[in-house]
Formats: C-alpha cells, sequence, structure tokens
C-alpha cells in the first residue's frame, strides 16, 4: 500500500512537471511564432531609462548625488524645458549609472495625465514602425506620437495597465554597453499575466526565461507563501513579471527597477551613507539576495545580487 502510494504520488508529480514545461513551451512556441513576423524595434539596455519623477526641485541634487553615489556613473547636463505635448515645465537630468540609466524629472508646473504614469523609456529604432507593432501586439497608444527637442515619444499602455514611453531620437546617442543589466520589475494580476508577456515578448522579440509557478514570495514580502514569477529578457533589457493578487505590504509595488551589483551589502551601506534609506531589509532567496531602499526624493528601487548555486 505504501509502495502504491508513493507511486502515485511519483506519477502526480511528473505530471505537474510535463503540465508546467507544456505551458512555458506553449507560451514560447506562441511568441516565437509571432515575433518572427514583427519588426525588430529595440535599440539596447543601455538606452533604456527608469523614469523618475521627483516630489520637488529641490530634491534633485540629494537625489541625484545619492543614486550616483551608490551605483557609480555620472549625471548628464541639466536643462529646463517643456518636453511635453502640452503647457509644462520641467528640470530635467539624465543619470548614466553602471546599472542602469534614470531619466530624472522635476516639475515646476502640475504634471499633464497620464505622464508620471509611465515607469520606463524605451529608445526604438523608428517610432511609426514601433507604434504600429506596439499596437499589433496589443497595446494602447495612450498618447500619440509629439515631437521634443531630441527626437519623438509617444506613450503605450500594456494589458494589465503597465504603461511605457517609448522614444527615437534625431542623432542617434551612443552609450557603452551596461555592467549590468537591471530589471524592468512589473506588477499583474494573474488575470492579466500571460496575455501580457505574450504581447510585450511579440513586440520585443523576446522570450521566456523562467516561468516559476511556485517561487518564493519573500521576495515581496510575503514569507512563507509562493506566487508566479516571469522572467523575459529581449534587447530591450531583463523584465521581471511579479504575477500578485494584490496582498502587497509596503514598499512591494512601488519599485520600477530591481539594480544587480556585485555586494548588496557594501552597496547598502553606500545608499544609506548617501541618505537612502532601508524601506525592506534583506531577503535571501534561492537565487539572489534582495532589499529595497527609498532615495532621497522618493525614489524606490530594488537591488539585489546574485548568490552562488
Amino acid at each position: 500500500m505504501e509502495y502504491s502510494s508513493g507511486k502515485k504520488a511519483q506519477r502526480r508529480c511528473a505530471i505537474c512537471a510535463a503540465v508546467l514545461l507544456c505551458a512555458c513551451a506553449i507560451l514560447n512556441s506562441y511568441t516565437r511564432a509571432e515575433a518572427a513576423a514583427a519588426p525588430t524595434v529595440p535599440v539596447g539596455a543601455q538606452y533604456d531609462s527608469t523614469h523618475v519623477y521627483l516630489a520637488t526641485p529641490a530634491a534633485l541634487d540629494a537625489f541625484v548625488k545619492s543614486f550616483v553615489a551608490t551605483f557609480g556613473g555620472k549625471p548628464a547636463a541639466r536643462i529646463t524645458a517643456n518636453v511635453l505635448p502640452v503647457p509644462s515645465s520641467t528640470i530635467f537630468q539624465a543619470v548614466l549609472a553602471p546599472v542602469g540609466i534614470l531619466s530624472v524629472f522635476a516639475y515646476q508646473t502640475p504634471v499633464p495625465y497620464p505622464f508620471g504614469l509611465e515607469r520606463t523609456g524605451y529608445l526604438v529604432t523608428d517610432m511609426d514602425q514601433a507604434l504600429k507593432a506596439a499596437r499589433a501586439a496589443g497595446a494602447e497608444v495612450i498618447v500619440e506620437k509629439f515631437k521634443d527637442a531630441l527626437g519623438y515619444d509617444a506613450v503605450i499602455q500594456w494589458p494589465g495597465g503597465v504603461k511605457m514611453q517609448l522614444y527615437w531620437h534625431f542623432t542617434p546617442p551612443s552609450y557603452a554597453p551596461l555592467e549590468t543589466i537591471p530589471d524592468n520589475r512589473v506588477y499583474v494580476s494573474p488575470d492579466a499575466a500571460d496575455i501580457f508577456a505574450r504581447s510585450f515578448i511579440r513586440f520585443s522579440r523576446g522570450k521566456v526565461v523562467a516561468d516559476e509557478k511556485q517561487a518564493d514570495a519573500g521576495e515581496i514580502g510575503r514569507r512563507g507563501a509562493t506566487y508566479r514569477r516571469i522572467d523575459v529578457e529581449s534587447d530591450f533589457g531583463k523584465m521581471r513579471v511579479l504575477v500578485s493578487d494584490g496582498h502587497l505590504p509596503y514598499p512591494y509595488g512601488y519599485e520600477l527597477t530591481g539594480y544587480e551589483v556585485k555586494d548588496l551589502a557594501a552597496t547598502l551601506a553606500l545608499a544609506t551613507a548617501a541618505g537612502a534609506k532601508i524601506l525592506a531589509p534583506t531577503f535571501d532567496g534561492r537565487d539572489r539576495s534582495t532589499a529595497i531602499m527609498q532615495f532621497p526624493g522618493g525614489y524606490i528601487a530594488e537591488i539585489h545580487a546574485l548568490r552562488k548555486q
């Protein structure tokens, strides 16, 4: 009887594993077929930025100094301009760090809707082609193409409500590759997870590199529970799709980007010395150790170091 029960348990495990493998294969085969017909629009991970909207212009100096002291790199020239298709004024500064790029906005006027809700800016090879590809993949164009001093911009929204900005520049920039590629951390519901992943992969011509149905939810502040985590890679960089029921303790869900560093403890020490504060202490997961920080001005980020397997 014990032997028979053991065989049944083994069979159930084998069936579950087969179902998971089949689901991942279906997702990848579908997206590969769709991607083959889609245009290539990404330029590279070193050209994609996290959009940081500071609470006040007075916070700009402290934020930039803190971020650079933590991760290295340098700020670009600071300008004051209208970068939107409607009247507005912002102090703008890009920060070029070896772990990822920031587009920092410190508005002197109210921020027109829906700006401030987009999480990232992706540089594309051709704006018209990119918008066509985004629509074909299931995205909405919620801000039509508009011109600024550098080129053209637009804002799109994916199934699940994920918003991002697309850029195209008159003069293509030239940046060195990043030392580590950050995670674009996207929280979606179970209802939207698969359609979001399929849509974004079709657009980016990327692939699913991992789809864990029972990942340790301690990574999102839910110790003792599990959740689904989908890792996607494309020429835009890395994306970590965190499939959540919405029962998230603060500050999880507010972080837009996860930065990979070699030594997490040393980086956290640099950050706190530079005025940042730890919102979620270090959690040691199976493959990485992670923490959540808040920098002066309010920007919240995840920082992680990979663990030796």
